[in-house]
């Protein structure tokens, strides 16, 4: 369970998290909804530990972790993995040192089994010819699943975070990032991997969440399922979701 209590948070005097609080469990697939600068990365940050609230608690599993020193988060990181914006990649490493990048700090695999377990990734999301690419050889939608490989090499993750997905992608390349997404949350609650994607693409949301939170200067301004979120009457709401509403 990770639940957030009372969390509020500024950067430089301005609010950017103001008394939230939720809870989810590890196998839901949720996206974390709004603009720019409403705090949606924030959460993410905060869950793993790398930003600390100015009040409230964050429970991951039981234990708060606002209050524990770098040294004891390394626990709670690992319930993770996090696909950045953009991807993140190390321009300067091939996607085989990309990916074998965390398996070579921290496991105590050897060379050839960092090998067999990299190929096993890429292979899995349909990239194994660009093992030896570097990623300003890549195109946009095969950085993110470089990332994406990158980021499940290190753990088995309980949940998966994405920051911004799709943001920079083609439509068609979106698409494709959205239905991996979803694929590696398959199976049912509560044995399934779950995932939290912030994103201010409502459509992309649409396609690999079952549970929406809306963010509203700082604040939860919704939080439900696909039917309530279609049914809001809310005005800053309806206008954020208006694609979802053509399409119907």
């Amino acid at each position: 369970m990770i639940e957030f209590r009372n969390v509020s948070l500024a950067y430089n005097s301005k609010a950017v998290l103001d008394n939230v609080s939720f809870s989810a469990r590890f196998y839901e697939r949720v996206a974390v909804l709004g603009g720019s600068g409403q705090g949606k990365t924030t959460i993410l940050r905060l869950m793993l530990g790398l930003a600390r609230p100015d009040s409230g608690s964050i429970i991951i599993d039981g234990q708060d972790i606002t209050e524990l020193e770098e040294s004891q988060l390394r626990e709670s990181r690992m319930k993770f993995s996090i696909v950045f914006q953009e991807g993140a990649l190390f321009d300067s490493m091939s996607v085989r040192e990309n990916v074998a990048f965390s398996l070579r700090e921290y496991s105590r695999l050897t060379e050839k089994e960092i090998e067999s377990k990299v190929r096993e990734l890429l292979r899995r999301l349909g990239i194994e010819e660009a093992i030896d690419l570097m990623p300003e050889e890549l195109s946009g939608g095969m950085q993110r699943r470089v990332a994406i490989a990158r980021s499940l090499a290190g753990c088995s993750p309980r949940m998966v975070l994405y920051d911004e997905a799709t943001t920079g992608l083609d439509p068609l390349t979106a698409e494709s990032i959205c239905r991996l997404i979803r694929e590696l949350s398959e199976g049912e609650p509560p044995d399934r991997t779950g995932l939290i994607i912030v994103t201010h693409k409502v459509s992309d949301a649409a396609k690999v969440a079952e549970r929406f939170i809306y963010l509203r200067r700082g604040a939860i301004a919704f939080d439900g399922d696909m039917q309530h979120l279609m049914r809001a009457e809310d005005r800053e709401l309806r206008i954020f979701t208006e694609e979802l509403h053509r399409m119907e």
